[in-house]
């Protein structure tokens, strides 16, 4: 965080300083800001925030022994510690958030990028971090920070140093992207795809296509708008691009995209392909598995290109990249059983993507393996995307079909129904149940993906049989 002082920082929160003894409201601060007690660090700010489950204030001592010089509260705490008292803490976190890459920006130093998408908003803000952070100081998301807490937290990182601010934008209603983006109102917005994840909180696939667009209409005038030209829904952005004075830019595999990949070729080892720009072409390898994730390198390097970046200089900080993220594409096990542990997301994009890549790098003589549960937040499309799910893995002649969780049950019915006999395709009520039964089924020459959302909590059952593999 850039240096506040104490009653700047009230003033940002509208909240009530409350000062302990030795502090005045010219003191300054400028450490880590968190809402857990177990990341403070001296000179930090604890965010006190009620959770589902326990409740943040009661970790103010807790915070104050780790070295926390403030604390941001709903009510006052019974600790030796200065605190600003608020009405909300989530939004406090929102208002110092705002505050602090205004101030930031007013440095004349930082480009703010946000990305956003049904699928793909980690991997992608991996790369552009990649990417970045060889041109200058760079703050991004861990794991998948991009929510109403995550996000501000984000952006809260960034100091009086900090040249790149990456945000990552997810929601399950609409209004979220907008209140979020509108914090710092990014230089590029990139929208990789609206499909159907969390399509249950928006009410259909269309009110997702008007919540993604939200990021495209937070651009700064004179910004640029990073689209995905393959998605018709996300290339119809560019309207809400020229509204707000941003240019555009599209990427994906047709010939319309200003930067373009082709001749894709997937193998286990990665995916190899050419990238068009402005007339020139440099090959790419990646080695994270998956032809999708093709799509998630043009979007860092188109995005990166609007800042400025050579597409060598990004496409070789990519190539160096192992994994996009843990559980995600995670190759585990050893050459005699490879498990890919992909279970921290799946919308129907994703779990059809994950898939066909098992297709694509299973050789001859080896076996395919699918562990899946369930996709979730999907309303009103539950049953029928799963069932879709089952009839494609079918008719990808996948031979052993792994069902676990009773909310997944209509992804086993429909592989039965179409025509996986006997026991190609298997139901477990729990990971337990599917781990035994792996344990004793898998053979030398499988290669097993382990794919559900992260709710089925399928990724520990992955990692246990990368365990019992290696």
């Amino acid at each position: 965080m850039i240096a506040f002082s104490l009653d700047e920082i009230a003033a940002a929160v509208r909240g009530e300083l409350r000062l302990a003894a030795g502090d005045t409201p010219s003191t300054v601060v400028r450490g880590v800001v968190d809402t857990d007690s177990r990341a403070m660090a001296p000179g930090g700010v604890f965010v006190a925030k009620p959770g589902e489950t326990t409740d943040g204030h009661l970790f103010v001592p807790a915070a104050v022994e780790a070295g926390a010089v403030l604390a941001i509260v709903e009510r006052p705490v019974d600790a030796d510690v200065t605190q600003i008292v608020v009405d909300d803490v989530v939004a406090a976190i929102a208002d110092l958030a705002r505050e602090n890459v205004s101030r930031a920006r007013a440095l004349g130093r930082i480009r703010v990028v946000g990305i956003t998408g049904s699928n793909g908003k980690t991997t992608t803000k991996n790369m552009l971090r990649e990417i970045l952070s060889r041109r200058g100081e760079t703050v991004a998301p861990v794991a998948s920070y991009n929510n109403a807490v995550g996000a501000p937290l984000t952006m809260l990182k960034v100091t009086d140093t900090t040249e790149f601010l990456v945000c990552e934008f997810g929601a399950d209603a609409p209004g979220q992207i907008a209140r979020l983006a509108g914090l710092v109102a990014p230089d590029v917005g990139v929208v990789l795809m609206v499909g159907l994840s969390h399509a249950g909180g928006f009410g259909g696939i269309e009110h997702t296509a008007r919540a993604k667009r939200e990021l495209v209409e937070a651009i700064r005038p004179g910004g640029t708008a990073v689209l995905n030209v393959d998605d018709a829904r996300v290339a119809a952005m560019a309207g809400a691009a020229a509204e707000r004075r941003a240019g555009v830019r599209f990427f994906g595999e047709s010939e319309a995209a200003d930067v373009r990949a082709s001749g894709l070729d997937v193998t286990a080892d990665g995916t190899r392909s050419v990238v068009s720009i402005d007339g020139h072409r440099r090959e790419l390898f990646l080695r994270i598995l998956g032809a999708h994730h093709v799509k998630n390198a043009l979007a860092a390097i188109t995005a990166a290109h609007a800042l400025g970046v050579p597409v060598g200089d990004a496409i070789a900080a990519i190539e160096g990249m192992q994994l996009a993220e843990r559980w995600r594409m995670q190759v585990m096990g050893s050459d005699r059983v490879r498990i890919i542990n992909d279970a921290y997301n799946a919308s129907p994009d994703a779990m059809q993507a994950a898939l066909r890549t098992l297709a694509q790098i299973t050789k001859p003589g080896e076996r395919m393996v699918a562990v899946l549960g369930a996709m979730s937040e999907l309303g009103e499309h539950d049953v029928e995307e799963h069932q879709k799910i089952g009839l494609l893995a079918v008719r990808l002649r996948i031979p052993r079909i792994v069902v676990v969780g009773s909310e997944a049950r209509p992804l086993f019915l429909s592989a039965v129904a179409e025509g996986s006999w006997s026991d190609e395709a298997v139901f477990f009520a729990t990971a337990d149940e599917a781990y035994e039964y792996l344990r004793g089924e898998l053979r030398d020459g499988d290669r097993v993906l382990v794919k559900s959302s992260n709710a089925a909590g399928l990724r520990f059952l992955g990692d246990r049989l990368g365990e019992s593999f290696s």
